[in-house]
């Protein structure tokens, strides 16, 4: 684009009868009725200035005067929506202004996610991607599972009291998992990468355009493994249902997010004792793989029941009410995925181990084919926004106001 001094010269030069140049004009994408609401929200946010202190949002929003696509999607993924700026606005329903952050900020989060999803083709996923969908993803999965079981022989004989000898590998082979597994996440790992890496490339030159030093990267994963911003700015958590703060939501969140690494981290080093030392599954206490599973899957039950609740008894201001269906569906889930497999565990010398695994099977598969189209994405737009948020506030101000 050109510079104020650039097109004063232009001006003179046509004056003085110099040749005429064609300007380029860079088109400015249109926002949304739902951008455009951030936008609105945060130029008055900009003049009020009460919460900066609260989160990564006010002091970002303090280095702009204009609001623009990709900045609107930038602040969006910042915001936690711990409900804080809500209840401290002056300017909050019923005011005129109806300035309400959370619920504009959760709309266009929303958005981006379909925006950005990859491919594009998949992306209305996120308005359908609700309980209902998910649980008969789960059901179709499990019965397709379960109709495998019985053709592979032995009938409904192989469903109920078959000598497996506690041994889930005798119904389904190894290498059989793999190969239904194994390129289902790959696709979720590719997809969600290209989906964040079209959000980087478009919030990058609106957050300085600088790139990633080492000091940032560890600030923000610090941010992001401590759920700082769920403190509600000042350490007391979020709002919920009234205007009481909780630290409800962050703990279940600490509870969902670490109970869910654990597990991966079994799956993971199971992986290794399989293919490096020769080590056969199943495995049981004290080996490392079912500890750190039997620990991880307590804590994600723990964590999507508090999430659960807490999604219910949230009041509507605090969020976009269309989402819920996405958010309980994903809730549910994980949920379904760490209850199925503790009971896999437990009721592994019963005849219901052939049931449990098939119903276990399913949930893992539905999970993983719905995760770059549903809630799980907005773990990997935010860790994106923050990892931009301490690279720009390591830039100079270009407003000169404001603190980061």
């Amino acid at each position: 684009m050109q510079t104020l001094k650039s097109l004063t010269d232009e001006a003179i030069g046509l004056a003085q009868g110099g040749p005429a140049r064609v300007i380029p004009i860079v088109p400015v994408p249109a926002q949304s009725a739902a951008e455009t609401e951030v936008a609105r929200v945060m130029q008055i946010c900009n003049a009020c200035r009460y919460c900066e202190g609260f989160c990564a949002v006010f002091p970002a929003m303090t280095r702009r005067l204009d609001f623009t696509k990709a900045d609107v999607h930038y602040l969006a993924n910042l915001c936690h929506n711990c409900g804080a700026c809500l209840h401290a606005c002056q300017y909050a329903p019923p005011h005129e202004f109806a300035v309400n952050v959370p619920q504009a900020m959760a709309q266009v989060r929303g958005q981006t996610y379909a925006d950005y999803a990859w491919p594009p083709a998949l992306g209305r996923l996120y308005q359908r991607n609700g309980l209902t969908l998910s649980l008969a993803l789960v059901a179709g999965l499990t019965l397709f599972l379960l109709l495998g079981a019985m053709l592979q022989g032995g009938g409904l004989g192989a469903l109920w009291g078959a000598d497996l000898g506690a041994n889930f590998y005798r119904l389904f082979p190894h290498n059989l998992l793999v190969g239904l597994f194994a390129p289902v996440f790959l696709f979720v790992v590719f997809a969600l990468a290209m989906g964040v890496r079209g959000f980087w490339h478009d919030v990058k030159p609106a957050t300085s355009g600088a790139g990633v030093s080492g000091a940032a990267a560890t600030e923000a994963t610090h941010d992001v493994l401590r759920l700082k911003y769920l403190d509600g700015g000042h350490g007391d958590g979020c709002h919920n249902e009234d205007d009481a703060y909780t630290l409800k939501r962050r703990r279940a969140h600490h509870l969902t997010f670490y109970g869910f690494a654990l597990c991966f981290a079994a799956t993971s080093l199971a992986t290794v004792y399989h293919y490096v030392f020769g080590w056969q599954a199943p495995y049981d206490l004290p080996s490392i793989p079912k500890l750190l599973g039997a620990v991880g899957g307590v804590m994600l039950m723990l964590g999507t029941a508090g999430l659960w609740h807490l999604n219910r008894t949230r009041h509507p201001d605090h969020g976009d009410a269309a989402q819920k269906p996405m958010d309980l569906g994903f809730i549910a889930l994980l949920f379904l995925v760490a209850a199925s497999g503790l009971a896999l565990w437990l009721a592994r010398s019963t005849p219901a181990l052939a049931l449990l695994l098939c119903l276990h099977l399913g949930a893992v598969m539905a999970l993983f084919a719905t995760l770059p189209y549903g809630k799980f994405a907005h773990g990997v737009f935010r860790t994106a926004a923050l990892l931009r948020h301490n690279t720009e506030k390591r830039q100079p101000n270009p407003i000169g106001l404001g603190s980061d």
